[in-house]
């Protein structure tokens, strides 16, 4: 499911884990659209844990998942099987997306804080960590996951976490991953047959011209959701400026980042010649109305993270129509005169607050999590990827992950990690009004540059 999806706090519940593995509860994602082996996964059986806190003891987790979603099952399994197993009391409030802002960050300076939480690690470093409310991680990488003598680094592929954007001031890991994303352009082979990689921006626009034909809009967009509104100058601009280039320009007090190098102007055109094909009513509609708008077959295209074959047959489950979708994908052709060609990726896991009570059980169940026998739910269930190369592959992700899997790509983290700057207020401050005013055509490729020249400069400014 889609990570940063908007879910009110007000779906919190404090739940003991009781029944888990039965019943209702281990319901959903087992309709019309589920998954082969979902239901199979969440009736098996719990594997053992490698390390069990002494005394048993409390684990308090605030969840960035609601527990109807499928990773909030896959989840609520495997924190019941971690407490028959261990003794340990697991306290779960099933907060949502915005769980780390609307309730973390407020309880960073109470003693009231949970031993463990989620996030994606942009996020997590944005608002958790640079604060300074996260302790290092780097003794769980040592830790065994219940596979004989096993640890959590043995299993965890090492782009997942040993990266620059996962380490504090100290140079410690934050967040251990349980779940990677990317992002692609999605299509329904079943509407037109397979298509090939696009080499180029107007290979790409070709097939928009060609959707338009057969009487169809071409590009689905939740114009109301910023960061979906970032994927397209960023990975654009990516291709041009390389890992680490659209950071180091945000983080360019002047701002001359902007308009100096020709590679962020040309991205900003090409961004316009893609925006005059999203479908009508983008910018006025409220997610998730235009990406259910391309499940129902409005729109040839999609372009999201590797979330949208979970979420888009979730909808059609509920729907209760029979549809399905065949999803293929491809990625960002290159654009002219572009020299990196870059694959993004997103880790997604647990963090444990500085002020944690129980962080021997916090560590202990991240441990437990990354068993195999847990751990297979993600792509089981959720139909996402992972981190450990040894677990299997959805098929609708398949050609997403040998992108990834590829070494001769260049790897970034998604959005180059703008959207953390500065606890995440550049993106929102200077890059959001700019971004939007460049898809609605309301600013040239020209005037985009400028004006975040000018109001990145203005912003580091009043940093000071």
């Amino acid at each position: 499911m889609r990570f940063h999806k908007l879910v009110g706090s007000t779906l919190a519940a404090t739940l003991l884990l009781a029944g888990c593995g039965s019943g209702d509860a281990a319901g959903g994602g087992t309709g019309e659209n589920a998954l082969p082996g979902a239901a199979e996964f969440l009736s098996s059986p719990c594997p053992e844990p490698a390390a069990k806190p002494a005394g048993g003891g409390q684990l308090v987790y605030w969840s960035m998942w609601t527990a109807d979603e499928p990773q909030g099952k896959v989840l609520q399994k495997a924190l019941k099987c971690f407490q028959d197993k261990t003794g340990v009391k697991v306290d779960v409030q099933w907060l949502g997306r915005k769980a780390y802002t609307q309730n973390l960050v407020p309880a960073l300076n109470t003693g009231t804080v949970p031993d463990l939480f989620d996030q994606d690690v942009s996020k997590v470093g944005a608002a958790i960590m640079t604060p300074g409310g996260t302790q290092s991680l780097d003794d769980v990488f040592g830790m065994k996951v219940g596979e004989g003598d096993k640890t959590v680094k043995d299993v965890l592929s090492p782009t997942s976490y040993d990266f620059p954007q996962n380490k504090d001031r100290e140079g410690h890991s934050f967040l251990v991953p349980y779940e990677i994303q990317s992002s692609a352009w999605w299509y329904d082979k079943a509407k037109g047959g397979a298509l090939g990689q696009p080499k180029t921006v107007d290979e790409l626009i070709g097939l928009f011209d060609k959707a338009k034909a057969d009487g169809k809009a071409a590009v689905s967009q939740d114009g109301d959701i910023p960061f979906y509104n970032m994927y397209y100058f960023t990975q654009l601009a990516e291709r041009y400026v390389g890992a680490g280039g659209l950071a180091k320009a945000a983080q360019d007090p002047t701002g001359r980042a902007w308009t100096d190098v020709p590679g962020f102007r040309e991205a900003a055109a090409q961004t316009a010649r893609i925006s005059k094909y999203f479908i009508d009513g983008w910018d006025a509609a409220k997610f998730p109305q235009i990406q259910q708008r391309w499940a129902d077959g409005d729109a040839r295209f999609l372009y999201v993270g590797t979330w949208a074959p979970s979420e888009t047959r979730e909808y059609l489950d509920k729907q209760g129509a029979g549809t399905k979708i065949d999803y293929g994908s491809f990625q960002f052709p290159m654009p002219p005169g572009a020299t990196h060609d870059t694959v993004e990726q997103m880790s997604i896991g647990f963090a444990v607050p500085k002020k944690a009570k129980n962080a021997d059980a916090a560590k202990a169940f991240i441990a437990y999590f990354l068993n195999k026998g847990n751990l297979a739910g993600i792509p089981a269930v959720a139909d996402n990827l992972v981190p450990r190369p040894d677990l299997a592959v959805p098929d609708d992700l398949k050609p997403v992950k040998t992108v990834m899997d590829d070494q001769k790509k260049e790897h970034v983290l998604q959005y180059d990690g703008i959207d953390a700057i500065a606890g995440g207020k550049w993106q929102t401050d200077v890059f959001d009004p700019a971004d939007t005013a460049l898809l609605k055509g309301a600013l040239t490729p020209e005037a985009f540059v400028a004006q975040l020249a000018q109001k990145s400069a203005a912003f580091w400014k009043n940093q000071h």
